[in-house]
């Protein structure tokens, strides 16, 4: 951060402290407040833009219930998981899972949209940074649940069976969109938001659902 970007943030934040002593002040003039402050530490850098700082109505909604402490409205809560699901783009050949282990490198991989890649980047899927998924793998996040035997688990012994349609089409709709089955989740959207294409997606779905696939063994 540079010493103007930093006095900016400085006057941001002695903006906010003056406020508080007023009792004038709105909760929407602290929100807007806290906003001002994170976008003046913030500087464009490579392919990552300020663009990224803003939010859309959904997360904003999200940010407010988790800033207050309360829940949030099951109406909102509802239209936001039922707009993220009419989002979902299912495979255009009708084909949902792809090569295990293609899957199993951009699960690894943690490349692409950050300021020191450029636009040629191939994004990875940076999957292991939240979740178990092979055992073999011993260095994983736990921000989200562990995938290991994944289709296991849910009984997908044949992805061709009539009987395994419906894991499939929720976990590839889950990895399209995961809003679409929860409004706050911290997962990122990786087909609607242009993170993984199609076919890497497909690959993606080959790691948790193939019956050969390592972690469904």
């Amino acid at each position: 951060m540079n010493k103007l970007i930093f006095a900016s943030s400085m006057i941001a934040v002695a903006a906010v402290l003056a406020g508080c002593g007023t009792g004038t002040r709105s909760a929407a003039d602290y929100d807007k407040m806290t906003a001002e402050v994170i976008k003046a530490s913030f500087v464009e850098r490579g392919i990552a833009k300020l663009d990224r700082l803003e939010q859309d109505e959904a997360r904003k909604a999200c940010w407010q219930s988790e800033v207050s402490g309360k829940p949030l409205d099951p109406k909102v809560e509802k239209a936001i998981e039922e707009a993220a699901l009419k989002t979902v783009k299912w495979p255009s050949d009708g084909k949902f899972l792809g090569d295990w282990k293609q899957g199993e490198t951009i699960a690894q991989s943690g490349r692409g949209l950050t300021w020191s890649d450029d636009d040629k980047v191939v994004n990875g899927g940076n999957c292991y940074n939240c979740h178990q998924i092979d055992k073999k793998e011993i260095s994983y996040g736990t921000l989200g649940p562990s995938l290991w035997n994944y289709g296991k688990i849910r009984g997908v012994t044949n992805p061709d069976d009539p009987a395994a349609k419906p894991i499939i089409e929720y976990t590839w709709a889950k990895i399209w969109n995961s809003r679409a089955f929860n409004a706050c989740t911290k997962m990122p959207s990786a087909g609607h938001k242009g993170i993984l294409t199609e076919q890497q997606i497909k690959h993606i779905m080959a790691l948790l659902l193939d019956p050969k696939s390592p972690v469904n063994q």
